[in-house]
């Protein structure tokens, strides 16, 4: 108790610290602007060396290995070698010095030097003797150290060493005429106001207001004015405006929300994992970053694992991130396919989000691919439905799924002006009376002679027992469920997207309701395939890189999406598909799948059988085999045995006369049982080619580094 009565409760739990006497502490005043960011992590981004190397190197910061690797001896046979030839050295020296070899080592010194130099006590004749003391010395000294290997251990272990890692940290910045930031090739233009541009963008670089995707987005800017797209004054205009948010993409944004693998946009390549130390790489790429591009996804990727393999999260998401930066950048327009929840990135990070059967969905998907051609348009809806029944062999289509569809899409378009809606098209291919006779007493009053004898047509079909008529509603009727009832509208009352739009930078993300509608999903899988192969075709700007990405490709791949795919390259596009098993592709398409992608992914926990196919389109090499067989040698003498006991101190092994045969065979590049069983778990065996030709040969890659 105080001295007033009152309790005193510091320190207690009520108030367990004292309170301090006088005032509170003043805050700190509040920055009246807030902090400028620093432009140096960019700049060293910029400047950092990318040199050209093999496909699938990781090039940021790349340092190029030797393309065999080299005989490295071991630390403890080098230092035992390098001591030993000092000895050695010492011992010649001391026999030399002391006279045991004779005096001939000193007659060329008496054959060189005058007379009067040989008195005893002449200055002259003490500093040539010694100099040529020396010369021997440094002539030993130099033999022996070239047998013990000095100089490697000079450069392994000496200063050499140490300063390799401080030349790359004390790199200074580039000339001004060779410095990314500067904007070089701009200000090498001559054009009026690109010195200004170059000055204000080099500006906003180092002032901290320029990120990679601006730099990239402005970079295909100023080669759309290079090739003639645009005009030098609007260029320039627009970066003296809004400096580096100049050129914007159409959303406005200028990155993701996210980012959750490492990109390079100077080189447009996003790395996936590092290639292991392994035997069966290459000496070249063990060690490397392993990185996919534009470049290399313009050949198409297949990628085939077991659930929980890794391909979603390790290859999928990767890929799909790095083409809405390409899109952000004005490269690439991307569209992403995969189950609802599938983790493809959020909403934010894509321009259309399609949900399909979700009833908060702001966009629709165009059934027919926005195309105003009912041929065309039955070309794709006729793939969509019944590629998968097509006969999986050389020359098998779906021409007559094609036709039927055609004679239908035709007449309603023409008395419509608009294609059919899913229930609408159900009944047209049940033959229901009451539509077909509205639509021929249309065709009728509008004068279609042709249209009504393709009407005519179909009715004929219809009682014909291999009419495939009966498929295709039955199929129809698979996307004709309540859960789909607002979409696939063709009215005009919705937002259907269609794949035309790929001749802009837009990034796209398609959700499909596999949970209860697994054959519905599929359908629209092969959908999409088949307006993506289609629309890439027909495109007016091919300089902009399109890309596919099916995140489960189960179901989708039939004879014409394997010719679609194989059509790709040519067009600047590409697709991505993942698979679970190659069991999900029918046998005779396995081959010409595996053929007509030019990078090929097999993730941890293949089946043997999928490894014999991957083996197969990997082939096999010829190889150096070395068989070595080691006899021990016995000593029999006290000589014989300080030498092996000498031999034993030098190498750390015991010794052995050996005997090495070397043969060259041939053997697969990676057999079935390995790709099973010899790849670690969150790693890959993968190869690469590029739409140039190069390739690289299967690498084994760690995805989780």
């Amino acid at each position: 108790m105080d001295s007033d009565g009152t309790r005193d409760v510091r320190g207690t739990h009520a108030n367990p610290v004292p309170r301090p006497a006088g005032p509170p502490p003043a805050m700190p005043p509040r920055p009246s602007v807030p902090p400028r960011p620093d432009g140096s992590a960019f700049l060293a981004w910029l400047r950092t060396p990318r040199p050209e190397a093999a496909p699938g190197v990781w090039r940021f910061g790349h340092r190029p290995r030797p393309e065999e690797e080299p005989e490295v001896v071991p630390g403890r046979q080098l230092f035992t070698g390098a001591l030993i030839a000092f000895l050695v050295g010492w011992l010649i020296w001391s026999l030399l010095w002391n006279g045991y070899l004779g005096g001939w080592w000193l007659l060329p010194l008496y054959a060189m030097i005058p007379d009067s130099w040989a008195q005893p006590h002449s200055i002259g004749a003490v500093v040539v003797v010694y100099a040529y003391y020396v010369v021997v010395a440094l002539i030993i000294m130099v033999g022996v150290g070239r047998l013990g290997r000095w100089s490697e251990i000079w450069r392994r272990y000496g200063p050499p060493a140490w300063r390799r890692g401080a030349a790359a940290a004390d790199a200074r910045p580039p000339a001004p005429d060779q410095d990314p930031a500067d904007w070089p090739a701009l200000r090498a233009a001559g054009a009026a106001g690109a010195a200004d541009a170059a000055d204000r963008l080099a500006a906003d670089a180092r002032a901290g207001l320029m990120r990679d995707v601006d730099h990239a987005r402005i970079t295909r800017a100023w080669q759309g004015v290079r090739s003639g797209r645009h005009s030098v004054a609007t260029f320039t205009g627009a970066v003296l405006k809004d400096g580096a948010a100049a050129c914007p993409h159409p959303s406005g944004e200028r990155d993701l929300p996210a980012r959750l693998a490492r990109h390079d946009l100077l080189t447009g390549q996003v790395r996936l994992g590092t290639t292991a130390d392994d035997p069966r790489n290459p000496y070249a790429y063990r060690g490397t970053g392993l990185a996919l591009g534009p470049e290399l996804l313009g050949t198409s990727l297949l990628a085939v694992g077991p659930a929980g393999s890794g391909k979603t999260g390790t290859v999928v998401r990767p890929l799909a991130e790095s083409l809405c930066l390409h899109a952000l950048a004005g490269r690439a327009a991307v569209v992403v396919v995969g189950a609802a929840g599938a983790g493809l990135g959020p909403a934010d990070a894509y321009d259309v989000v399609v949900r399909i059967a979700h009833p908060e969905s702001v966009y629709d998907l165009d059934l027919y691919g926005g195309t105003t051609d009912p041929d065309e348009a039955a070309a794709i809806l006729a793939e969509a439905l019944v590629g998968d029944l097509a006969d999986p062999h050389p020359g098998s289509d779906t021409r007559r799924s094609t036709t039927v569809l055609a004679q239908l899409l035709g007449p309603f378009r023409a008395v419509h002006g608009r294609f059919p809606s899913v229930p609408e098209l159900r009944r047209l291919l049940d033959g229901a009376p009451g539509p077909m006779s509205e639509l021929r007493a249309a065709l009728q009053d509008a004068g279609q002679d042709s249209l009504l004898r393709e009407l005519d047509a179909r009715e004929r079909q219809m009682g014909h027992p291999g009419d495939v008529g009966g498929v295709l509603a039955d199929r129809v009727a698979l996307l004709d469920r309540p859960a789909f009832a607002g979409f696939f509208d063709t009215s005009g009352q919705s937002r259907p997207f269609s794949l035309k739009a790929l001749d802009h930078p837009v990034r796209v993300r398609i959700d499909l309701p596999e949970r209860g509608h697994a054959d519905a999903s599929r359908i629209l899988a092969r959908l999409v395939l088949a307006q993506f192969t289609a629309s890439v075709a027909v495109r007016e700007d091919r300089s902009l890189f399109a890309c596919l990405i099916l995140d489960d490709a189960t179901g989708v791949v039939t004879p014409e999406a394997v010719r679609g795919i194989q059509r790709l390259r040519s067009a600047n596009a590409g697709a991505v598909l993942t698979l679970r098993t190659l069991d999900d592709v029918p046998r005779p398409l396995r081959g010409p799948l595996l053929g007509s992608t030019g990078c090929r992914i097999a993730l941890s926990g293949l089946t043997p059988w999928d490894g014999q196919d991957f083996a197969e389109v990997w082939g096999k090499e010829w190889t150096e085999t070395r068989d070595v067989t080691d006899r021990q040698i016995i000593a029999e003498t006290p000589a014989g045995k300080a030498v092996h006991v000498l031999r034993r101190a030098i190498t750390g092994k015991a010794p052995t006369a050996r005997a090495v045969t070397v043969r060259q065979v041939e053997r697969e590049r990676w057999s079935a049982s390995e790709l099973a069983h010899a790849v670690p778990p969150g790693h890959a065996v993968l190869s690469l080619t590029d739409v140039q030709g190069e390739h690289a040969p299967p690498l084994l890659v760690d995805l989780r580094d």
